[in-house]
């Protein structure tokens, strides 16, 4: 098989998300899937083995639930992936899908319990709702505020709703309150700054009060039960490192530790009875989502770098498989490098049949809160089929490092992660990995705005650059962006672009366009949110030098298969063309 063809089955082949089950019918199952080219929300009989498409929309369906007695399945419906709209229901078997009689937003949050209730997150411009409704009653707000808050949980009966929030002015580290139906107060946890409180879910039994929380008052994040009505706490110690979450097991006596550390995962089974913790043998590399099931057997989505995904079990066997396997890619390799803010994790996959030093791919993740881990990317895979290295650094401001490392953008955003994009870079080009005239920064979201920002700031280290979907000016963004990242960009710099103009500017690549150098590709969606198109529109009018312009009909990312096809057959092509042009004409023989 040809690299192209190799790479581009990769994106084709079809994947699938973890089921979701239902807590009262656990044979009824939802998921989401790339079958039909597009990613849409699937029902699963596990009774019968059936399954069928419930959604079926151009750009594709990005969330989706179903209820604890499985009798209805929940997704959102935006607008070509503007993220702004309401939430539909239809019967698990099929029949009208019905739109929620409540007014359109941005999604926060959807909590559903065994009567009916719905406890449902939106925001727009006006601020934060949480809008409660039953099988047979009006829409009513159970709370409001102008900062950000979103459902985390409701009780199985549905007489308690959980709901993270930021009334203390930090979004990164939401306090947790419960409340009742009435929008009456049952128990409120709050840490301090800097101590971020979530909740994760009640207990699945019904009548049990007990909400699952993490919380960070040892540097990272750690699981503990709460019962909010009594205020009693129940704290888990964790001895390794990493970043942690939980879920419950079907029957509230044990917790399942999902703790992912250096871009792998491990499973664990807690016992709240006894306090014992159990390793759950998994396969090295990385568990995306896991859930246990009423007979106690966990299941979970798991994929290496290596190897594509699959949804397996604690048993050992695969659960489902959408369809045929995707063509493995090879293994990665993990480095440790000495930076200005500590020691730097990062991975470095290499081409096969040929020799250092490679041309080389910066791909920067997004987030800033998310992590490059050891899972099946197609994209990853693509650049080292085209013969590039591709090297990911988890930079400050990474998670599973813990909080410290986080939170260490404070100050000096985008300036802080490309002080350690630079220490890993001098490491591998020192070590003869990467060749030094043949550099591309990449990435996507965080990861494109990290991209302007240093080929504006470090014009004379970069060979390209390719940015999707990236922030180019803080203060634009912060004018078209949605009020919960509103929120977050307060939470980041410190204030909005009014109160600290200055930061703003400073950490905007806008500010250092003129001084772009290097030839750069930008990919941007015509109705992103979160990285809207109009301050991308600016930054392209400032640059001086070449600057291509990939445009996509979609938000923050395409959902359709054969257009993700196009987006990355148009970096691979420019990366080459760029890169050919570099080539050093090779010396005559004496």
């Amino acid at each position: 098989m040809k690299a192209e063809e190799r790479w581009q089955t990769r994106f084709r082949s079809p994947r699938m998300t973890l089921p979701t089950w239902a807590r009262q019918a656990p044979h009824h199952a939802v998921y989401r899937s790339n079958a039909s080219g597009t990613w849409e929300i699937y029902a699963w009989d596990r009774a019968t083995g059936t399954s069928r498409q419930v959604t079926d929309r151009p750009n594709g369906t990005a969330y989706g639930d179903i209820d604890p007695t499985g009798q209805w399945i929940w997704w959102f419906a935006d607008t070509d992936g503007d993220e702004y709209g309401v939430w539909i229901r239809q019967h698990f078997h099929g029949g009208a899908a019905r739109p929620l009689d409540i007014s359109p937003g941005h999604p926060a949050g959807l909590a559903l319990a065994a009567n009916g209730t719905a406890a449902i997150g939106r925001s727009c411009r006006l601020g934060f709702q949480i809008v409660l409704m039953g099988e047979d009653t009006e829409p009513t707000v159970l709370y409001q505020h102008k900062e950000s808050a979103s459902v985390a949980g409701i009780s199985l009966d549905g007489s308690l709703i959980a709901i993270d929030h930021s009334e203390h002015g930090d979004a990164r580290h939401p306090a947790l309150r419960v409340v009742k139906k009435n929008g009456s107060v049952v128990g409120d946890l709050y840490d301090g700054p800097g101590k971020g409180v979530r909740g994760i879910r009640f207990s699945p039994v019904l009548g049990d009060r007990r909400l699952l929380v993490l919380h960070e008052r040892r540097g990272r994040h750690e699981p503990l039960v709460w019962d909010p009505l009594t205020g009693e706490q129940r704290e888990i110690y964790l001895r390794d490192p990493g970043e942690v979450t939980a879920d419950w097991y079907d029957d509230g006596r044990a917790l399942l530790i999902v703790n992912h550390h250096r871009g792998r995962t491990q499973l664990f089974k807690y016992d709240l009875v006894g306090g014992a913790m159990t390793t759950i043998e998994t396969p090295h590399g990385v568990i995306e989502s896991a859930a246990t099931r009423p007979d106690g057997t966990v299941e979970y989505s798991w994929s290496s770098a290596a190897h594509a995904p699959v949804i397996r079990s604690s048993h050992g066997h695969v659960v489902m498989s959408p369809g045929p396997t995707a063509p493995p890619s090879v293994p990665v390799e993990d480095v440790d490098v000495e930076g200005p803010g500590g020691w730097i994790h990062a991975m470095i996959s290499r081409p096969t049949g040929q020799a250092a030093p490679y041309p080389t791919v910066f791909l920067l993740h997004g987030g800033p809160s998310a992590q490059d881990n050891d899972s099946f990317l197609p994209h990853v895979a693509a650049w080292v089929d085209s013969g590039f290295a591709v090297v990911r650094v988890n930079y400050r401001g990474s998670i599973g490092y813990g909080s410290a490392w986080r939170d260490a953008l404070h100050g000096d955003v985008g300036h802080i992660e490309l002080a350690d994009v630079s220490a890993v870079r001098d490491w591998v080009v020192n070590r003869g990995i990467a060749d030094p005239d043949r550099l591309i920064l990449a990435g996507g979201s965080w990861g494109g705005y990290l991209t302007l920002l240093g080929l504006g700031t470090q014009p004379k280290v970069w060979s390209a650059g390719i940015a999707a979907v990236p922030i180019a000016d803080h203060r634009a963004t912060y004018e078209d962006e949605s009020e919960v990242l509103r929120s977050l960009h307060r939470a980041l710099l410190g204030g909005s672009p009014e109160e600290v103009p200055e930061r703003y500017a400073a950490s905007s690549p806008i500010t250092y366009a003129d001084m772009v150098e290097a030839p750069l590709l930008i990919l941007a969606g015509e109705n992103d949110p979160r990285c809207p198109i109009r301050q991308i529109e600016s930054f392209i009018e400032a640059v001086p030098g070449p600057c291509q312009v990939y445009r996509y009909d979609a938000g923050h990312a395409s959902l359709v298969v054969e257009e993700r096809i196009r987006q990355m057959r148009t970096q691979i092509e420019f990366a080459t063309r760029v890169m050919d042009g570099r080539k050093q004409p090779a010396t005559p023989g004496l």
